[in-house]
């Protein structure tokens, strides 16, 4: 069964992350939020693409679902004073 820190660990391994969160407990369905510089000026499309790219074909074989969302850094600092 799938965990959410071996998804985490293979993306790390994969991607340059400043922060990466994974979520979920039911082995097959888990929650991303990964704030990372590579993803400075592309679509979030294509942020998500880097993501699959790092989780090197879990998404094809062990991984069902996974919710992604994407943030450069500077994204995640506003995202972060909004809240509070």
């Amino acid at each position: 069964m799938l965990t959410s820190e071996y998804i985490k660990a293979v993306i790390q391994k994969n991607m340059e992350c400043n922060f990466i969160e994974i979520k979920g407990d039911d082995g097959s369905h888990f929650e991303a939020t990964i704030v990372s510089d590579i993803f400075e000026g592309l679509t979030k499309v294509m942020q998500h693409q880097k993501v699959y790219d790092a989780l090197d074909g879990m998404m094809k074989q062990e991984l069902h679902a996974l919710s992604i969302k994407t943030y450069t850094s500077s994204q995640w600092e506003k995202s972060n004073m909004e809240s509070n």
